[in-house]
């Protein structure tokens, strides 16, 4: 019996297509990755019986960055990151073993449907599961197609059975068009980012930012932002003058009449008009005119319009709303949600999808009323030839979701009915009425159909006092006439919505990219996001933004990454070459590079202004090895050691606390230690800045701490203080925190485990001895007699952390709490004690001795 493999983009797909296509009857099991389930069952495929197997991947299988050397900022040119690096596909993420997964499911296998999502993105992930799997397959000799694509919007019975009885090709162009855009964001993007990031950060210790970096997209983003705080800047008010006047007829109420001539800048003509109009006794009504007035009812919904929403109206940022989005798509409430197209296809069950609202408490009526009176044709949008626009594609109620998940369904629906209802019609009043030879205007709307804002109440037209009845030539009487005296306002920072829109409208980024471009200044500390949702550029983004002006403004306007858009697409529609569109860009882009190096202290002198120096910033701290003077600590991101005497700069970790350790000093290099620590809940180590940026021995790896350096005597090294294998990860040890007592704890110097034990002890070492059972190095404890745990109110005791009966219930498992959302763990939560769940240590610390001597 042949086999057929399927896969899908994400686990909770997969799962979701599996349930349909096999009617529920189906058996499940946990793939090698422990992250992607298997769901295997029997049907017929191309007329015969098989045995079919459906799972996914985790997003992209690969990714795209430059070979190992052409990694390390301090030994590459970033100019040769344009032509001379080479690329090559990497794992996206190595510790879910996808390839190797996707190889073990699909060997033997005779046939693959790729269930991706069905845009570029997921058209590129095809070729990248192809890449792994078509190896191992079993070979084809006839000429049957063995690769198989699925498209689908949704994921509904209807749907999903549609696609598979209608499967495809992957499309080659599509894919490669992704693959363009990596390589140029990659190779443009790290370019300028290495070199901006060096230049600047050895020079100004305050700006507050890690990576200073630069984006084809990422950047002209930034300079919306940045314009609209320039016109803000420059924005010098303006007094002008307004004439109103105030009628009134009989006992009716007070009509505010507004002025034909809007305003005017000069006081003292202001004050002739009005000298004019009180000099009339009277308001005679010139003309009365009724118009009907239609407010249209919403197109179709796409995806820029549900985050212009959700940005302004539900306060929920574009990344955040998106994320939703996906999550919603994937538990099939809502069809898929990245899409540019606002035109229902012809063949769209409209009427299908109304009566699933037909008996949910929250629009039943609206929905009711809809189908019994029929349906109104959408408005014609734009067909982009994606996905349909974004539909709900089952009920759902507020507890059902809760939350922001249920606000974003809610938007979505409501808007699905207010496109298929009816617009909205209103009656337009305007009275004309002439003060003396001036001539002034009175209007007010009257609702006759509200349409589509009974379900879509934020758009109605809201109720005015009705206007008195009258005719051509009734007059009024003058209650009062006054000048106001105003000012011109500036214009506000951009709100998200509106950056959105100015990113459609020039073309910078995809429906997709977008959330990502938005996420990626505000985490650079380029702009901060204000009540309102508006952005405010930074200090740091303002200057930089001035910069690019400065030297090429071009890397900054919207122009160029528009142009490079439209030769993306022509790839994607298979009418431009991939190496030609590559190789024609980065030649662009490496000229702009060149002349940006060259002419980087335009820039520079505007970064003098705003940004203080490394040797006037931070506080002095530890004494730097070579000369003996203090350095002083950077706090401002990235946090760094800075020796003015010597000129040196040295980083340090990143996201914790830096304070300096008990004045002790490094054996090898005579510079004081400091101590990191990422909280009281977290881990913390102590650190040479020497040895953390230069590497003592061959072993080691920029960026290690005490807790990995493999010294064989400092008292503070790996090979003094490390204890056994962690609990959890393969290649870690777990190391005593020196620094933690009286509430003693080992952590590992890999993960973010963390091992409590022998609370209140007076003093824990490490022994020279090892553990006869499980190798790991052996711990002596000495506690207070008061408070001593030990048996027989002993005060001391030597034994191993994970086999010592005495110790089985002094140790207690936990992660750390990281101050950086990456880092996020469970957060004390007890994972099980003794020895850290059967798992035994495979040895003390590092056994081998180091390759080098001391430097």
């Amino acid at each position: 019996m042949k086999t057929v493999l399927m896969v899908a983009e994400k686990p909770s797909l997969a799962q979701s297509i599996a349930k349909i296509l096999s009617r529920g009857s189906l058996s499940t099991r946990k793939g090698l990755n422990g992250a992607c389930s298997v769901h295997e069952y029997m049907g017929s495929f191309m007329g015969q019986s098989v045995r079919f197997k459906m799972t996914s991947v985790c997003g992209h299988v690969m990714t795209l960055d430059f070979i190992g050397k052409y990694n390390n900022w301090d030994k590459v040119d970033p100019a040769e990151l344009f032509s001379k690096a080479p690329t090559e596909k990497k794992e996206a993420n190595p510790k879910l073993s996808m390839v190797k997964f996707l190889q073990v499911e699909g060997r033997g296998c005779d046939y693959i449907v790729l269930w991706l999502d069905c845009d570029k993105e997921g058209e590129n992930i095809c070729f990248e599961v192809l890449d792994a799997v078509l190896p191992v397959m079993n070979k084809c000799h006839s000429i049957e197609r063995t690769v198989h694509r699925a498209k689908f919007s949704s994921i509904t019975d209807t749907d999903i059975c549609n696609a598979m009885n209608r499967l495809g090709e992957p499309n080659q162009n599509e894919a490669l068009s992704v693959d363009a855009r990596q390589e140029l964001d990659l190779r443009i993007g790290c370019a300028f980012t290495r070199f901006q990031t060096k230049y600047f950060q050895g020079k100004y210790g305050n700006l507050d930012s890690s990576l200073i970096s630069f984006g084809p997209c990422q950047t002209p983003t930034l300079g919306f932002c940045v314009e609209r705080h320039d016109k803000i800047q420059s924005f010098k008010p303006e007094a002008y003058w307004v004439l109103q006047a105030k009628v009134s007829q009989e006992m009716d109420n007070t009509l505010t009449l507004e002025w034909d001539r809007v305003r005017v800048f000069d006081r003292e003509i202001a004050q002739t008009f009005l000298l004019i109009t009180k000099m009339a006794k009277e308001a005679m009504v010139e003309s009365l005119s009724r118009k009907e007035k239609v407010k249209q009812r919403p197109l179709a919904l796409n995806t820029v319009e549900m985050l212009r929403v959700a940005s302004s109206a539900l306060g929920m940022g574009p990344q955040h709303a998106m994320q939703i989005a996906e999550r919603l798509y994937t538990q099939g409430y809502i069809s898929y949600p990245r899409t540019e197209t606002t035109h229902y296809p012809e063949n769209f069950d409209l009427k299908g999808s109304l009566r699933q609202q037909a008996n949910n408490p929250y629009w039943a009526e609206t929905v009711k009323a809809l189908l019994a009176e029929g349906i109104n044709r959408p408005r014609k949008g734009l067909d982009a030839g994606d996905h349909p626009p974004i539909t709900p594609m089952r009920s759902a109620t507020e507890a059902e979701l809760g939350g922001d998940a249920w606000r974003l369904y809610e938007y979505i629906t409501r808007h699905f009915i207010a496109t298929v209802s009816y617009d909205c019609k209103y009656l337009q009043t305007t009275i004309a009425f002439s003060v003396g030879p001036e001539r002034f205007t009175c209007s007010g709307k009257t609702v006759l159909s509200p349409g589509y804002t009974d379900i879509m109440p934020w758009q109605a037209i809201p109720q005015e006092e009705s206007l008195p009845t009258c005719e051509r030539g009734d007059s009024f009487s003058i209650e009062e006439v006054k000048l106001l005296e105003k000012q011109t306002n500036p214009p506000d920072y951009l709100t998200e919505a509106e950056l959105i829109t100015l990113m459609e409208r020039h073309g910078i980024g995809t429906d997709a990219s977008i959330p990502v471009h938005i996420n990626n200044i505000c985490q650079r500390n380029y702009v901060t996001v204000e009540t309102g949702r508006r952005l405010k550029p930074t200090n740091l983004g303002i200057v930089l933004v001035h910069g690019y002006y400065k030297i090429d403004s071009e890397l900054v306007l919207p122009t160029i990454r528009s142009a490079v858009e439209k030769q993306l697409n022509l790839i994607a529609q298979g009418k431009a070459d991939f190496q030609q569109v590559l190789n024609h860009t980065l030649d662009i882009f490496k000229r702009k590079f060149h002349y940006f190096v060259d002419s980087i202290a335009g820039m520079d002198e505007l970064m003098e202004v705003s940004f203080s120096p490394l040797a006037a910033t931070g506080k002095p701290l530890s004494r730097c090895g070579k000369c003996h003077r203090f350095m002083k600590y950077i706090q401002a991101k990235p946090s760094r050691l800075h020796c003015s005497h010597c000129d040196e700069t040295y980083t340090l970790p990143q996201n914790g606390t830096i304070k300096l350790y008990k004045e002790l000093r490094c054996p090898l290099d005579d510079f004081e230690l400091v101590l990191w620590s990422s909280g009281s809940r977290g881990k913390s180590y102590p650190l040479c800045p020497y040895c953390y940026n230069h590497t003592p021995f061959r072993d080691m790896k920029k960026g290690m701490g005490c807790n990995e350096c493999t010294h064989p005597t400092c008292q503070h090294s790996l090979s003094m203080l490390g204890i056994g294998q962690c609990v959890e990860c393969e290649n870690g040890v777990l190391v005593l925190d020196p620094t933690s007592g009286p509430k003693w704890k080992m952590a590992c110097n890999k993960c973010n485990v963390i091992v409590h034990f022998f609370e209140n002890a007076h003093k824990v070492r490490v022994s020279s001895e090892n553990c006869d059972s499980c190798d790991a190095a052996l711990v002596d404890v000495d506690f207070n007699k008061t408070k001593s745990p030990l048996p027989g109110e002993e005060t001391q005791h030597s034994g191993c952390v994970f086999c010592d009966p005495v110790f089985q219930d002094l140790v207690e498992l936990k992660h750390a709490a990281m101050r950086h959302p990456m880092h996020r763990g469970s957060q004390g939560k007890r994972q099980g004690r003794g020895r850290g769940r059967g798992r035994r240590p495979g040895g003390r610390g590092n056994p081998k001795k180091p390759k080098d001597k001391m430097a």
